[in-house]
Formats: structure tokens, sequence, C-alpha cells
């Protein structure tokens, strides 16, 4: 008689799937003392299980796809570990890249003959459906799906069970496990199976201390601490199956076969057979180019050699398409000119990207892996259409926009900073450290510089702010420009930049330059990676310290993320007023806080009250950046420093911006105020002659 296979799949991360599919698989053993095998199919959470369980498989599930002999009672073994609790554990590839290139087909075949030979099989699915994971439920007689408390668990657990339902899996071959639970706890399991439209099948009580003790020995919570909650929520469920025999009960139930080519439909499977067969062919095409021409010859200084090459490269490509037999790929003659052109997009420019680079109304560009593309238009995250033929062609682009500013991206240093022509800043991380492919990341730079005028066109601050902007800069405030990712910081400093008198010299520093200021007189400087033997780097704490030997009236440090920031206050505090930098945070008073932690990266034991005294002495403003939800970055606080009260840092603002609601667009409705405090230098300036308007400062 077939034995039964039982899969365990989480809704999302973090539920606790893999310690509930290790336990079931000594539970089993214990109640039923027959052959229990577990096997690890999460491709994401490479090796887990093996922590978990303190066993290192002989081989991997890997291997057991692609082993071409009869998998019997015998040959089974050379791929096994056995633990003393009673059951045996195959193990996955601790390496991503072998995890992603498992044949589920082959494993499929496995499946087939190990529930000949165990009687109970767990498998540990993961958290998403792939293509392995449907290829285990389709040899599944149970399928638990494991949920904590919470509400976004929940909630994803119920897409997955909604998923599985539209994938024709039967309802009752799918339970509910809720793992974690809290008596009292709002989302009970009455709520939770209400919810996911699905009876809860079994609870188990949450028991940190069991578990994480439990994962500290690298054994599983059943032989550290069988009676323990955790323990006992366990073997009631095995129990549960055992006395119901709900597995006799499921194995006559019909499942479905070839779940993952089947899901996407026959609609979307012809057009996936067409775009695969587009790619196919650009494929060919591509590496027939490459064995004919020598692509990277191109002179990327000199504008004619570009031309003449890519009209020869375009004259080789239609001469490749004509050997082709492509009347079913390529119908009209539109079709003809697009593939020309994503084939030379890819062989000499940014491939896919590169319409997206020449749209003026595109901000942001986000690569995951070959096939998908987002991009952000009028504030808002797109998806792209367009899809890079494989992961070699996005290695390609990366390759081609870090070779001419002299940087380097391989599995030694699988990250970049760095910037296209026209200024553009640009991310990219490759595998390992990218799980899903290379991603590339790039900030688009406007084509113009923005002025003062220009972002109050855009809504993010008044004339009046911009006006007591101009006047701080010129009166040599030392500010700092608070926000968090993509909220317009840079930009803002640009803007402050252009304040700047025609008659000072300015010493930029950056990790990637980016700043871009109108004045004749600016020192750009930029930091360096270090060399394929590992020295050689510059930071930017060692910018700012050359920048202190070269005469500098203004220093403007891009972003201060280490020990950079005390040596950027300590010129402030001694003659360099009027610099200006950025940091990471969401609040002014949050701003304060950051630039104490970044102090402390300097390793200079500076006690906390002299860091904040420090602070208070230096910085005389903070200007508060946001990214709202409707897309739009507005100046949310004009904030000065007070100096030092106690132990506090004392913070005026002088501008806010007020949220009133959002209209029908989901656009925000608010309006900018002035707190009415004038602050302190503005004095100081008028005792001077300079004329302050005091208009500026009260709300019309």
């Amino acid at each position: 008689m077939a034995g039964h296979i039982i899969s365990i799949v989480g809704g999302k991360g973090g539920v606790g799937k893999s310690q509930v599919a290790a336990n079931l698989a000594i539970a089993y053993a214990n109640e039923t003392r027959a052959k229990t095998l577990l096997l690890d199919f999460d491709q994401r959470a490479c090796g887990d299980q093996n922590i978990i369980t303190g066993l290192k498989s002989k081989k991997t599930v890997k291997d057991l796809a692609e082993f071409n002999g009869a998998i019997d009672p015998r040959s089974i073994l050379l791929f096994t570990a056995d633990h003393k609790a009673g059951f045996s554990f195959i193990g996955m590839n601790t390496e991503q890249v072998a995890a992603s290139s498992i044949p589920e087909e082959g494993l499929g075949k496995a499946l087939k003959a190990i529930s000949n030979i165990y009687p109970i099989t767990i498998i540990d699915v993961g958290n998403e459906l792939t293509p392995l994971a449907l290829k285990a439920l389709e040899f599944s007689t149970l399928i638990f799906i494991v949920v904590t408390p919470d509400l976004i668990a929940v909630n994803q657990s119920k897409r997955m069970y909604s998923d599985m339902i539209t994938m024709l899996f039967p309802k009752d071959m799918i339970q509910i496990v809720v793992n974690q639970a809290v008596n009292g706890h709002p989302v009970s399991p009455d709520v939770i199976g209400k919810q996911i439209g699905k009876p809860v099948f079994s609870v188990i009580p949450r028991d940190d201390a069991s578990c994480t003790a439990a994962l500290n020995r690298s054994t599983p919570v059943l032989v550290t601490a069988k009676g323990s909650p955790f323990g006992n929520g366990i073997t009631e469920c095995v129990r549960k199956l055992i006395q119901k025999s709900v597995l006799k009960t499921l194995e006559k139930l019909a499942k479905p076969e070839n779940v993952a080519t089947k899901s996407s439909g026959a609609e979307g499977e012809g057009e996936n057979k067409a775009r695969d067969k587009w790619t196919e062919l650009k494929a060919r095409i591509h590496k027939s180019l490459v064995e004919e021409m020598d692509l990277k010859k191109q002179d990327d200084n000199d504008p004619k050699a570009k031309i003449i090459l890519r009209e020869q490269t375009k004259k080789t490509v239609v001469d490749l398409l004509g050997k082709e037999d492509t009347k079913a790929i390529l119908a009209t003659r539109d079709d003809m000119n697009r593939i020309v052109k994503e084939i030379l997009d890819e062989a000499l420019g940014y491939g896919p990207l590169e319409d997206m680079l020449a749209d003026k109304s595109i901000s942001e560009i986000m690569v995951v892996g070959p096939k998908k593309i987002f991009y952000e238009q009028s504030g808002k995250v797109k998806k792209s259409e367009v899809t890079f033929t494989n992961d070699r062609q996005v290695m390609n682009v990366i390759e081609r926009i870090v070779a001419p500013i002299g940087r380097r991206i391989d599995e030694k240093t699988p990250y970049v900073d760095a910037r296209l022509p026209d200024g553009s800043r640009v991310h990219a991380i490759i595998p390992p450290c990218a799980l899903d492919g290379c991603v590339i990341t790039i900030r688009k730079f406007p084509d113009k510089r923005l002025t003062y005028k220009d972002i109050v066109k855009f809504g993010a601050m008044t004339e009046e702010m911009a006006d007591f902007l101009r006047i701080s800069v010129e009166a040599h405030r030392n500010i700092v420009v608070s926000g968090g990712t993509g909220s317009g910081k840079t930009t803002l400093i640009n803007m402050l930049g252009g304040f700047i008198q025609s008659n000072e010299r300015i010493i930029t520093c950056e990790d990637s330059a980016e700043l871009n200021f109108p004045q004749d007189h600016v020192v750009r400087l930029e930091t360096r990676p270090p060399s394929l033997e590992g020295d050689g780097a510059i930071d930017i704490r060692c910018l700012v310290k050359q920048t202190l030997r070269m005469r500098p009236d203004r220093i403007v440090v891009g972003e201060c993320r280490g020990g950079e920031t005390l040596d950027m206050l300590q010129a402030m505090n001694t003659g360099h007023d009027g610099s200006m930098t950025t940091v990471h945070s969401n609040t002014p008073r949050d701003a304060i806080s950051r630039l104490e932690t970044l102090v402390q990266y300097a390793g200079a034991g500076l006690p906390q009250k002299a860091i904040k005294e420090m602070i208070a002495s230096a910085v005389h403003m903070i200007i508060q950046q946001s990214r709202l939800d409707d897309g739009s970055r507005k100046c949310l606080y004009i904030t000065e420093i007070g100096g030092l009260q106690g132990e506090v840092v004392t913070l005026q603002d002088i501008f806010t911006f007020k949220q009133e609601g959002m209209n029908k667009e989901g656009k925000i409705i608010g309006k900018f105020m002035a707190s009415g405090f004038i602050p302190k230098f503005i004095e100081t300036l008028e005792k001077k002659g300079y004329k302050v308007p005091r208009g500026l400062f009260t709300n019309k």
C-alpha cells in the first residue's frame, strides 16, 4: 500500500512552518512507530531544516531529482541522514543558485517512488507556490497551511488557499494549522477560520522558550522538550489525523496534475509561448551577433564611432534575421523594426531600459531579475511589459554602466554604486546576494537643474520658504537636509547650492557624484572602491579630511552615513560655516538622534553630552523633506536648532506643512504654515544692515 505525503506550506515567512514540519515528522514516528521521511523543498530558506534538525543529509534534494537510477529502500539510503528520534531526512542545497535549478519533473518521479518506501513523508514546501512546491502538492495526500494570529499572515494564507482552489486542489485536502496561538488574542482561531473561509484543523500554542532553546541546540522541540506546549500541540495534531483516519479518507480524492503548467490558463499559455519564441529568437540572433562582431571595441567617447557601429550592427542583425524562419513570429514590419531595436539596445545600450531612460516622465527604474522591470511615473510605481532576454543581458547592462567610471562588480564585491553619463544615480547588486537575479535601481537625473522656482511650482514649498532658505544660505547657516529614500534630499540640496554666492569656493564629497551646482568654482570629489587586491579604497571620511586642506568656503557632503559625520561637524564648528549635508531620518528630532549615532561610528569614544553639544553648536537648521502617500515630495519642516538645554537639543519649527485630507484623485490637500517664530540669526543680520522682510514669518 502506498504511503502518504503531507506538505507544509506557510502563507508568509516567519510563521514557523519549518519547525512544524520537522516536529510533525518526529510526532508521526513516535505515534505510529513507522518509518518517516522529512524532505526540505524550501528554495528560499536554503538549509533551514539542517539547523532545525541538526542533520546534514548525505545528498541533497537536487541530487535526488537528478538521480537516474531506481529509487528503492536500498538506494534511498545513499541520500538520507537518520535522526535518533526515528525519522530520515534529505535536505535542500544550501547554495541559492543550485536550489533554484532543481528539475521538478525529476522530483515528481522521486516522490512517486518514495511514497512506496515510507508510510509517511513530510515536505517543508516553503512560502510560495513555485513549480517545485506545486510538484510536491500534486503528490500530497494532505496540505497544511501554517498561519500565525496576525492579520497579514491571515491575509496571505487566504490568498494562498484561494490560489490552490483555483488550481483545482480539493478543499478537504487543504487544512489550516494555527501556530503560536495565544489565549485571549483578538485574532483567535475562529476569526482566522472565518477570514480564510476554512475551519482551523489544529492549534499549536505559542512557546517561544522551548522553540528558541531547541533552535539554539539544533535539535527539534520534540527531542528537547516533548511535554512543552509546542510539543503537545504537534502531538495532538498528529493524533487527530490518526484517530479520524484523515489520510485514508483524503487519498480517494482526485488531485490535479501538472499544475505548474496549467495554472496560467490556456490564454496565458499561448501568450507565454509567443513571448518565449520572441525571446528565443532574440537570444539566437544576439549569440550570432557576438560571434560575428567584436562589440567591446566601441569607443564610448566618440559619438561618430557610436553611430557608425550602430549602423554596422543593425545591418548584421537584419542579415541574421533573414537567415531565420521568422514568419510565425514577425508578422508585420512593426514587429521587424521592434525586434531589431531591442537587439541593438541590448547589444550596444541598456537594453529595455533605453526607452525608459529617454522618457522624461519616468523618475526611477527598478529591475528585479530579467523578467521584472518596475518604474516610477508621476509618483506611482508601475510594472513594465518589456523584459530582458536573460540574466546575462542584465549583467551586460550593469557592466556597461560601471566600466566607464572605473568601478567593478563581481562575486567578491557583488554590489556597486555608479552613475550614468547624465549624472543619474545607479545601484546594482548581483547573485549570490540578490536571490532573484541581478537587481538594478536607477534614480534618474533631470535634464535641467531644478531651481527654487521649479520646486515652488511643484508645490514642494512656498515662495516665502524658498526666500527664507536663500537668506539662510547667504547668511552661512550650517544646514542638514533630512528625509527618507526618494524624498528629494539631493534635489533640495542642489537647490540650496544654487543660492551660494559665485565668489565662494565649494568642495563636494560624494559616494557617487550627483550634486550639480551652477557656480564656476566647484571642486567635486568622489569615493573610490578597493582594487582587486582589496586595498586603495577611499571613503567619504577620507575625502572630508582632504577638503580641510583645500581652502574651502563651503563643504557639501552628499550624505552622512558613518564616521565622516564627526569630521563634518568639526568642520562646521571650526570656521566652515555655510556647509551642508543630508541624513536619513523621518523628523528633525530623529535627525538629531541619527547624527548622534553616526558620530559614534567614528570610534572616538566621545560622551553623549559632548556629542549633543557639538551638534547643537555646529548645526543651525534642519530641513525635513518627505515623499507623501500620493507620490508628491514636500518640505514638511524647516526647523532651527536653538542650542542645548540640559540633555536636550532644543528645536523650534519655523515653517511646517499641515495635511488636511485627500481629494477624489488621491492627491493630498494641505497648506504650509509659518509658526510666527523669528529665527535668532535674523536679528544678527539686521544689525549688520541686511533687510529681512518680517512678512516671511506670517501666514497670509
